[in-house]
């Protein structure tokens, strides 16, 4: 929205007594004053937003505590991975790709009457890219990454837990940004699973609510390996419902092409031979090995082949695998 409408918007609100569109237009002016690098403008409302609540019995203000970055619920990340340096089905890609062009061309949709989508629910096997396709969205957005930390947030005491969710969602009106709730079904459970406490179901319904009152500058990426899990009505809220399935041969022999190019020496061993003798089952244990090798790489210095390190991490690697259960796999 233009920074004319926000303000014509605003004043209309405080004509007409609705402190909660005052206070959401507040936020988008201050979320647009951050995008612009105007810290300390963005952070003078903010503060005001603080302290300004309706007054309680005695006609006072009544202070809210708020979510504080990195310390109330919080982690902030400046993204470092790109886009490009994932390896994507070509569905998730070129469904990344119309969320960024809708985000970095929204101008020209409200000029439509619309809003660009700003929701997305990532699902799949753990290892595969949920997180690091949240960064690079971040990345491609140029927006900072703000990751859920729920041992701030989720609590035993009655009610307390959605009252911190509400915080952090108030926080995070204030500022363009991408938030990313890791494993999304511990807190969007299913309502209706009968195992569950009514404390996880007023839990949802904030989760919903503020889901609804999200504004499009913040991008919301959920991850869950349990789509199964999540509450139906959660389920839809997302625009965007991409799965990362375990990656193909194919596509993990590509990866390890890409991998053996970034090393200096003769492996002695083709992408696909190396990708046949180690057999990851994901992307992690792919980039875990790889990130082994240049490590031995860069402490051998130039004593040690690039053959020998590679022969004595694939012996590594096997000695090292569990399966899922958690017993050693046979070296």
């Amino acid at each position: 929205m233009a920074r004319s409408d926000l303000i014509i918007n605003l004043v209309k609100a405080g004509v007409m007594g609705d402190a909660a569109d005052v206070r959401a237009t507040a936020e988008a002016i201050a979320a647009d004053e951050r995008a612009k690098k105007h810290t300390g403008v963005a952070d003078r409302i903010a503060r005001v937003l603080d302290t300004a609540q309706p007054n309680n019995r005695n006609g006072h203000a009544k202070p809210v505590p708020r979510v504080r970055d990195g310390s109330g619920g919080i982690q902030r990340y400046e993204p470092r991975r790109s886009i490009c340096d994932l390896y994507l089905d070509e569905s998730v890609r070129s469904a990344c790709d119309e969320l960024i062009e809708e985000q970095q061309r929204a101008d020209v949709l409200r000029a439509h009457g619309m809003e660009p989508r700003h929701r997305v629910l990532l699902a799949g096997p753990p290892g595969n890219g949920k997180t690091s396709l949240a960064e690079a969205l971040a990345f491609e957005l140029a927006l900072p990454l703000f990751t859920v930390r729920y041992e701030a947030v989720v609590t035993s005491y009655l009610g307390e837990t959605a009252q911190r969710l509400r915080r952090l969602f108030d926080f995070v009106r204030t500022e363009p940004c991408v938030l990313f709730f890791d494993e999304f079904d511990a807190i969007g459970k299913e309502r209706g699973d009968i195992h569950e406490t009514g404390e996880i179901k007023r839990v949802v319904t904030t989760l919903l609510l503020q889901l609804d009152d999200l504004p499009p500058y913040c991008v919301l990426v959920g991850a869950t390996n349990h789509p199964e899990l999540l509450d139906r009505a959660a389920w839809r809220r997302f625009e965007f419902r991409l799965k990362l399935d375990k990656p193909s041969p194919k596509q993990m022999i590509s990866y390890f092409s890409d991998q053996l190019k970034t090393l200096y020496g003769q492996p002695g061993y083709t992408a696909k031979r190396l990708c046949e003798t180690l057999m990851p089952t994901s992307y992690s244990e792919a980039e875990a090995f790889f990130l082994d090798v240049k490590r031995r790489l860069a402490l051998a210095q130039g004593e040690r082949e690039l053959r020998s390190i590679l022969d004595s991490r694939v012996k590594v690697f096997a000695s090292r695998r569990y399966k899922p259960d958690g017993d050693m796999e046979d070296g």
